[in-house]
């Protein structure tokens, strides 16, 4: 923002969630607005239009429901339906998860339903220089992104979601999860590429945000039983990295999607049928999450990914050694 007088922040509670963005930029680049997604994001796509580089930030994920049409209408199309004269450089920045007991209207992901509009770009860090470095390219992109963090990999969020006389609850943050290192120079990263945290040779394990760090955590295990698990990040819905994956798999010839979304219709499947029409030959599980995400947390357990569902599946595909 010191950088580029063009780049602004916009919705709920902005000027508090950001308190030394606003103390140093003051209310007319930290805006903080009323609970209206719509009316708001609907700002930040004229104000992109118009030439400014706006960060709109909405609550929740789920929130996307009330303001859809400015994203699947409006930003989305901007640059086709202009003869490509027109770009829409926006940011749309959110949380998304669950993991926490705040059931199915503030815990859902919806990259992958977010991912099926085109002309729009999502992504989802899984560490601290991750969300740093992909913001950064967000920001810099010449149309639509949604930038997508979970709740259980932010200091932030997990402080926020233990008061109100809930410093009781577990909240299901895998090892070290939100923590990590960050560089001494932030850097843009590239846009639609994976990265391999874990080198194997048995199976591929496939998965973004919160979910790599339990990927990582059943590898680990599963080398006890001589299963060599190798665990990608795909950091991007889309652009979706179609060349690591196919070669990992082309390698391991087995492969677990580990995705915290819907299960039907959505990044799992995606992954599937782009393997499938490549002629790769390959073992198939997936761990979804296949129903309305319940209040309880025991019942919210038994249906997100976690580690042993990811030990379990890749046992499917290859027996205990």
């Amino acid at each position: 923002m010191s950088n580029d007088s063009r780049i602004f922040i916009i919705g709920e509670d902005v000027h508090t969630l950001h308190v030394n963005l606003y103390a140093k930029f003051g209310k007319e680049r930290v805006i903080r607005t009323p609970i209206s997604e719509s009316a708001f994001l609907g700002a930040g796509v004229t104000a992109a239009m118009a030439g400014l580089r706006p960060i709109v930030e909405i609550m929740f994920v789920d929130l996307f429901g009330v303001a859809m049409d400015q994203i699947l209408n409006n930003a989305a199309k901007v640059f086709e339906f202009s003869g490509k004269k027109w770009n829409v450089p926006l940011v749309i920045k959110a949380s998304c998860g669950g993991g926490y007991g705040d059931g199915g209207q503030h815990e859902q992901s919806l990259w992958g339903w977010l991912a099926h509009i085109p002309g729009v770009s999502v992504v989802v860090p899984s560490n601290p220089a991750d969300a740093g470095g992909l913001l950064l390219s967000a920001i810099e992109m010449d149309h639509p992104v949604i930038y997508l963090e979970h709740k259980l990999l932010s200091e932030i969020w997990l402080d926020y979601m233990g008061r109100g006389g809930r410093t009781t609850v577990a909240f299901d943050v895998p090892n070290d999860g939100y923590k990590g290192e960050i560089p001494d120079k932030w850097n843009s990263l590239p846009v639609g590429k994976a990265r391999i945290l874990h080198e194997g040779s048995d199976v591929s394990l496939i998965s973004l945000g919160v979910s790599v760090h339990r990927c990582v955590q059943a590898a680990e295990l599963l080398l006890r039983e001589g299963i060599s698990a190798e665990v990608i990040d795909l950091r991007w819905v889309s652009p979706l990295d179609e060349e690591l994956v196919a070669k990992s798999i082309l390698k391991t010839k087995g492969v677990v999607v580990v995705d915290e979304d819907y299960k039907q219709f959505g990044l799992s499947g995606e992954i599937c049928a782009i393997l499938a029409e490549q002629d790769i030959s390959f073992k198939f599980r997936r761990i979804c999450t296949e129903t309305t995400i319940p209040y309880n947390r025991d019942l919210e357990d038994q249906i997100l990914p976690n580690v042993d569902k990811i030990i379990e599946a890749v046992r499917q595909i290859i027996p205990k050694r």
